[in-house]
């Protein structure tokens, strides 16, 4: 299983200590900041799998960290969960209008909390269950390694299955050079831009292979989605 990672935007240092402690013990690597500010910059240089977010915290609201994270196309799929102590209806239905995923009144369980996480990751990163990935005809065993699409085997170099799962696990999102370098090489990576193009190609003949429809599609200006619609 993967380690998810979570960036946590808490000001209460001691609630902050305990949600920690709890989702590091549950395999998740945790960043955390007291700032909706800093959140924002550190959202922007590398997209974490969820975010754990307090309505109330210095700088920049929950609330507004959330809708702003939604108006941006490359953090606007990224699961979040408000944590607060607002417990009335409307500020629950407005933080879920805000574009939260999910909704925890204060105070809660840390057992609850991890289940919460949880089940939104599952929804909407299945690798980070263990899961299999499924996308149109093509099917990802991000456990054993294997890739399928329509049911025949395709042989993958590790590079461009984790470019492949990166997709996946992202369908529709368009990525940029850099982010897919990132993403899928890593941040201290010195490998030029152009490398990237030559393994989308080398993926796309892998998974072409047979006369398929392409499914990578090329965004001129913008980089590359995973789009069963997709045409190069």
């Amino acid at each position: 299983m993967a380690q998810p990672d979570m960036l946590l935007v808490e000001d209460d240092a001691a609630l902050a200590e305990l949600v920690i402690w709890h989702f590091s013990r549950e395999g998740f690597v945790v960043r955390h900041t007291p700032n909706g500010e800093e959140a924002l910059l550190w959202v922007q240089e590398k997209l974490p799998d969820i975010v754990l977010l307090d309505w109330m915290v210095e700088g920049l609201s929950g609330i507004e960290l959330c809708r702003q994270l939604r108006r941006n196309s490359e953090t606007a799929n990224v699961p979040m969960i408000m944590l607060t102590a607002r417990g009335e209806e409307e500020d629950r239905v407005r933080g879920l209008e805000t574009g939260a995923d999910d909704y925890v009144t204060k105070p809660f369980s840390p057992r609850e909390l991890v289940a919460r996480v949880t089940a939104v990751l599952r929804r909407v990163r299945p690798a980070l269950a263990g899961e299999a990935l499924i996308y149109a005809d093509i099917e990802m065993d991000t456990v054993g390694h294997k890739v399928k699409r329509g049911g025949r085997t395709i042989a993958l170099g590790p590079t461009e299955f984790r470019l492949l799962r990166h997709f996946l696990e992202h369908p529709g999102w368009v990525f940029s050079r850099e982010r897919l370098l990132d993403s899928v090489w890593g941040q201290d990576s010195d490998i030029e831009l152009r490398t990237v193009d030559v393994h989308i190609r080398r993926l796309r003949k892998a998974i072409n292979e047979g006369g398929a429809p392409d499914i990578i599609r090329t965004v001129r200006s913008a980089g590359y989605a995973l789009d069963k619609d997709g045409k190069a």
